[in-house]
């Protein structure tokens, strides 16, 4: 049997493929072969549509896609205020005789794209004003379930010339479920925290546009492909939404920015493009990256999957005392520590989030959080405590 890559690229050759990313000769549509292994860390050349359709169903992990964004620049050059040459995208492949054309075939990568997705398995889709707004529709009627809307705020936009609108200084990014009901996908909110000086990841991300040595040139000095993807990018939704080993996606590969990417964070990738020189500068570039080692990939603990550890707990251990006050970090409020793992103030007494919601006035509190106790002079919050019962309950493990 042929590889997946030779069976795709033949059968592209085999079949005219139209721009919807059906076969003109209908017939032949069942002669795309059913890949019987998934063809990880492999690019396969051909139309996209078919090519997912030939793999198995249910079987990655995550989706990146970066669609034509059908940018109808027509047959006018963009200009400078000087007269000289954009270099604007004007590839064939991005160009579509209409709208209802282009929503046909966001319709069909869309669906082939979600049959491949295992049942948590999240979608990533970036585009410009031109296309995005076309694909959320068409991708909501499609069954998905749309998790966020980022946007990418360039540090380094291409100047408006003519002076007769706003400079376009981002794109959007659909992050997407495979449905409403898909409740257990990837999402490393403590880890996007944790690298953003404990502040929860927003979604608008400023990170300047591919330049200097990250851009793939060709022989002649000119860029391998228009809209190469930043690197930071494709690492900050890797790393958002997927675990060492998973497997992604990409059905719009270019020159591999998600496969080497995904190379160098211990993850799996399947590309996917249709233009021979840009899968050739792709395979180059992914052979020279060097992979993260194991113990830099590992992903740290949610506190959700840490062993329950009660306040109760915490005070039969002695690390803090029946008796004792517990303050806010500003000394504001305070709190009596109480035998049974309760705090009071006044005549209340409750949890220590409940308490801590009380004396604030808000509706919920995380008291390990917000209430400290003092040693050796200095407010500790009580969380240390719980993350040292942490470390010695894994110790006995």
């Amino acid at each position: 049997m042929a590889s997946p890559r030779t069976a795709v690229a033949g059968t592209a050759a085999r079949n005219k493929v139209s721009r919807t990313g059906r076969l003109v000769s209908a017939p032949r549509m069942g002669l795309v072969p059913s890949v019987q292994r998934l063809p990880l860390d492999e690019i396969l050349v051909g139309d996209c549509i078919a090519a997912m359709n030939a793999l198995p169903p249910a079987s990655v992990d995550c989706v990146f896609a970066d669609p034509p964004y059908n940018l109808q620049l027509g047959e006018g050059a963009l200009l400078r205020p000087d007269h000289s040459r954009v270099d604007a995208v004007d590839d064939a492949w991005d160009q579509f005789s209409s709208f209802a054309q282009y929503d046909e075939f966001s319709r069909a990568w869309l669906a082939a794209a979600r049959r491949v997705m295992k049942p948590n398995a999240t979608l990533w889709v970036i585009g410009s004003y031109h296309n995005i707004f076309r694909v959320g529709t068409v991708l909501q009627d499609l069954g998905f379930w749309i998790l966020n809307d980022i946007v990418w705020r360039k540090a380094n936009p291409m100047p408006n010339f003519r002076g007769k609108r706003f400079t376009n200084a981002h794109e959007t990014l659909i992050w997407a479920s495979r449905s409403a009901d898909s409740k257990g996908y990837t999402f490393h909110y403590e880890a996007l925290k944790g690298g953003n000086d404990d502040v929860q990841m927003r979604s608008d991300w400023f990170i300047p546009l591919c330049t200097g040595d990250e851009r793939l040139k060709g022989a002649d000095g000119q860029k391998v492909h228009p809209t190469q993807k930043p690197e930071a990018l494709l690492a900050r939704t890797i790393l958002s939404a997927t675990n060492p080993g998973d497997v992604i996606l990409d059905p719009f590969f270019g020159t591999g920015t998600t496969g080497a990417v995904a190379k160098r964070l211990g993850r799996r990738f399947i590309g996917i493009e249709r233009e021979t020189v840009y899968a050739d500068a792709a395979r180059a570039r992914i052979a020279a990256v060097e992979p993260l080692s194991t113990a830099a990939l590992l992903v740290a603990p949610t506190k959700r999957a840490e062993p329950r550890v009660a306040f109760l707990s915490v005070i039969e251990a002695g690390h803090i005392r029946a008796g004792e006050t517990l303050t806010d970090a500003r000394g504001r409020h305070s709190a009596i520590v109480r035998p049974d793992g309760t705090l009071m103030v006044g005549p209340a007494s409750g949890s220590i989030h409940k308490i801590g919601a009380l004396v604030q006035g808000l509706p919920a509190c995380n008291g390990w959080d917000f209430w400290h106790a003092t040693r050796a002079g200095k407010p500790v919050v009580i969380d240390v405590f719980r993350g040292k019962m942490r470390a010695a309950m894994a110790g006995a493990a």
